[in-house]
């Protein structure tokens, strides 16, 4: 599959039904769960129904999470992306969400920051957009420092189906990498 953004250590491409096994090796991961509802998946059934609706919101909105492939060896570490959100969200609608996970054994590599910050050029540049906005529960300190790293502002708590959140805004005009 194509590459649709590169960085220095990583290729950012569509997922697809090949990257089952590395998505549920990151999904069944409680501790990768921690703060996304604490519901780690049980099977590749699901993951399959995952990559399913994924290549949906591609089909229909022309965008949608990426896989964040290491290039050294070519492994799947996670996802990274915007999502379009055309349902009510903290009382919005109609936005690009900025959204990103990655295997444990990655964590503290700067790959996260690294998969964002290509993404919101590309939100920028290519996409054309003014705004960009994410969530995040509000005792995952180490995603919020991703996010303000990249100039988001953490805004209001809020409730996402059952779990604490806080709502962020990046308002692209201000954002320099």
């Amino acid at each position: 599959m194509s590459p649709i953004l590169e960085t220095k250590r990583l290729i950012l491409r569509q997922i697809s039904l090949t990257d089952r096994n590395d998505m549920f090796e990151m999904d069944a991961d409680h501790e990768v769960h921690r703060y996304i509802f604490n519901q780690p998946v049980k099977s590749l059934q699901e993951i399959d129904e995952a990559i399913q609706f994924i290549q949906k919101q591609y089909q229909e909105n022309g965008i949608a999470r990426w896989a964040v492939i290491k290039k050294d060896n070519m492994e799947m570490i996670g996802w990274c992306g915007l999502k379009y959100i055309d349902y009510p969200l903290n009382g919005r609608s109609e936005f690009y969400d900025l959204g990103y996970r990655l295997k444990r054994k990655h964590w503290g590599n700067g790959y996260a920051s690294e998969a964002c910050i290509a993404t919101v050029k590309y939100a920028k540049e290519v996409m054309n957009l003014k705004k960009l906005y994410a969530t995040v529960h509000p005792e995952n300190f180490g995603s919020q420092n991703i996010l303000k790293k990249m100039g988001f502002e953490i805004g209001e708590s809020f409730d996402h189906e059952g779990s604490p959140s806080f709502f962020c805004e990046l308002d692209l005009d201000k954002f320099i990498f």
